[in-house]
């Protein structure tokens, strides 16, 4: 069943085009893993926030996924990482267009 993965942290930046600059090598690696469908990256300058909203094939990859993300960015020095996983409704999504496949 597809799954939601949702992670965010505190981040002093870069943000906007610089962060596009910095993350675009990591951005592309995480089009290998598995399971992984789409990911919308997401930042917030004001509130010096930064993550992601995934979609994966499965709750284990995402899972597998979300252990290996949260080790990288505590590798990383980031602390205050949170991070929930939630199975899609795929009746009530495909009602509001959501970009399922």
């Amino acid at each position: 069943m597809q799954t939601v993965l949702q992670v965010h942290f505190p981040f002093n930046g870069p943000f906007g085009d610089e962060m596009e600059k910095m993350m675009a090598t990591l951005a592309l690696s995480i089009n290998e893993e598995p399971g992984l469908i789409w990911k919308i990256w997401t930042e917030n300058e004001e509130n010096n926030q930064a993550g992601g909203i995934y979609l994966f094939q499965t709750r284990e990859n995402a899972i597998a996924y979300c252990e290996k993300h949260t080790a990288r960015l505590k590798d990383m020095g980031v602390s205050g990482i949170e991070a929930h996983i939630f199975t899609v409704n795929q009746a009530l999504s495909g009602i509001n267009s959501a970009p399922l496949h």
